[in-house]
């Protein structure tokens, strides 16, 4: 009887897990729930966000930081790719039994394509496209909205966060560092954007390496998926070489 009861307690805890829900903050058109900033504030990159509540649905699209510095959360059609570093690589599943510090997703199933110009050449082309973009398709700019990329950047540069603090505070130096970097060329992917210039530190970075000019802030978080499901992590810095398509929420 006892071996029952636990596994019928497991079971139970299981579908909790599952179901789990958090209080987010709806804005425009995504959710979001915690923030970068906390992990400086705290010293510590604690379970915010349970995976189950930013995946399973249709349309849903998210991204997030495993808990602990421990890898990276990307939400494509609803299914979730989970990176962790392990030895000299790295792993790669699609369990719900992952949390993140912090996490933007939406939930949308309508999308407009338009084809990326070729004159988009940059991280920061790309930035300033998007927005402009939105705002000719109607969206308001002012609050955060998602956008998805598909096709075969000519450079990715990109990463998956891995503790490397040996168990002091989080500082802003050591979350820079706690990352295993990697390169990626031509390699079809699928790409998880979100923008907004009003949550810097919440889910937006308010530092990104592809960004050089001291008077230009960023505005995007982007995750990339390689299209054959074998990578999947954080975008740092990207050049186009063309034929890439960009998705816009549709009406």
């Amino acid at each position: 009887m006892t071996g029952k009861r636990t596994t019928v307690m497991l079971s139970a805890l299981l579908a909790a897990c599952v179901t789990a829900t958090v209080p987010a903050v709806r804005e425009g058109l995504v959710e979001y729930y915690g923030s970068q900033k906390t992990i400086f504030d705290s010293g510590k990159a604690e379970a915010k966000v349970p995976l189950a509540a930013m995946s399973g649905a249709n349309g849903t699209f998210g991204v997030g930081a495993v808990s602990g510095l421990d890898g990276e959360i990307t939400v494509y059609e609803g299914k979730p790719y989970v990176t962790k570093v392990r030895g000299s690589g790295f792993t790669l599943d699609h369990g719900h039994d992952h949390a993140a510090i912090f996490a933007v997703w939406t939930k949308n199933t309508q999308w407009r394509d338009e084809p990326l110009p070729n004159d988009i050449k940059t991280y920061l082309d790309l930035q300033r496209h998007v927005k402009a973009r939105a705002a000719a398709a109607g969206i308001d700019t002012d609050k955060p909205f998602p956008f998805l990329l598909r096709g075969a950047p000519a450079e990715l540069k990109w990463h998956i966060n891995v503790d490397l603090t040996e168990g002091k505070p989080v500082t802003r130096e050591l979350f820079a560092k706690s990352k295993a970097n990697y390169v990626m060329r031509n390699e079809q992917v699928d790409i998880v954007g979100f923008y907004s210039e009003k949550h810097p530190g919440i889910f937006i970075s308010a530092y990104a390496p592809a960004i050089k000019e001291k008077d230009v802030k960023n505005a995007i978080h982007i995750h990339l998926v390689r299209q054959d499901g074998k990578a999947a992590g954080h975008i740092d810095d990207l050049t186009f070489a063309g034929g890439m398509t960009l998705r816009l929420p549709g009406k």
